[in-house]
């Protein structure tokens, strides 16, 4: 074998063509049946993700929109959702949930370009990884830092999300966290199983308010199971362990309709209220560390 990366491998690229032009990214091969894109200039979130092949991860029909082109105040402070593509969007930390207070819906956070601190495979503990930064500062506001690092195993079929966000301002700044995982088609199929903490809990084929759930501190196991529309794939199942201690409320949507088929399954910080806007969220004082882990099992 001329080398191991024939198994293995992380390998940026960058995409040229239509809204996508100019979106790069790392594309993660682990030699197990698990691939993924982790997009350098979207937070280092998780674009396309496959199973054996199969797509798992949703996909907005215009792709992965290069940050140029997102406007987060479009749509009345909504315009994530003309771009809300991926396995993976991180959203925050200003805010989360709908736009209030002139802030958009789910932040400022989402589509922001990473700056590359190292990638690549380390051999001796056998992991494909990438690390990267992230700033959001104002001058008269918050100033956060999200220093980021996901790793996959070589051969194997789980990813690990392993996130700091460090206050570097000058005065007290609230943080926003939301985890936002997709899963479209055609992973969801008929046979749909959700499983929070062992408790069971059916998505509903048309779309409505979020369901927002507390974490408990000793079983913070979310299980999705479904066999996908073609019978040509096998069943899969995904366990996400979330961080309860970080991240001790779930929020559930989805949006099972022909030609929109999503599933959100969504870790955060913080509740949901009645007019589904965030309640009040941690504080970071100056210097001072949030860190949270997510952790994604697939079979």
């Amino acid at each position: 074998m001329a080398t191991p990366r024939q198994l293995a491998s992380v390998r940026r690229i960058a995409l040229d063509d239509g809204p996508e032009r100019g979106t790069r990214a790392l594309v993660f091969s682990t030699g197990g049946g698990l691939d993924f894109w982790v997009l350098s200039d979207r937070s280092l979130d998780i674009g396309p993700l496959w199973l054996g092949g199969m797509p798992v991860a949703w996909q907005h029909p215009a792709g992965f929109m290069a940050p140029g082109l997102h406007d987060a105040d479009a749509f009345g402070g909504t315009g994530l959702s003309a771009a809300l593509s991926g396995f993976l969007v991180t959203c925050g930390f200003d805010n989360i949930r709908r736009a209030r207070g002139g802030l958009p819906m789910h932040g400022t956070l989402p589509l922001t370009p990473a700056r590359l601190i190292a990638a690549g495979e380390e051999w001796d503990t056998g992991v494909l990884y990438v690390e990267g930064e992230v700033t959001k500062a104002r001058l008269n506001g918050a100033c956060l830092t999200l220093t980021r690092r996901v790793e996959a195993p070589v051969g194997g079929r789980t990813l690990r999300l392993i996130d700091r966000v460090r206050n570097i301002g000058p005065e007290p700044a609230p943080l926003y966290a939301l985890y936002h995982l997709n899963f479209g088609y055609p992973a969801l199929g008929p046979g749909l199983s959700l499983k929070v903490n062992g408790e069971e809990h059916t998505p509903t084929v048309e779309t409505g308010p979020a369901e927002c759930l507390e974490i408990a501190a000793d079983g913070r196991s979310i299980t999705v199971v479904n066999r996908p529309a073609f019978d040509d794939w096998p069943a899969f199942r995904a366990e996400i362990e979330a961080d309860a201690d970080s991240l001790g409320y779930l929020q559930l949507w989805s949006d099972l309709r022909a030609r929109r088929n999503i599933l959100s399954v969504e870790p955060c910080n913080c509740a949901r209220n009645a007019d589904g806007t965030s309640a009040a969220a941690p504080v970071l004082a100056p210097g001072e560390v949030w860190d949270a882990q997510l952790t994604i099992r697939f079979d």
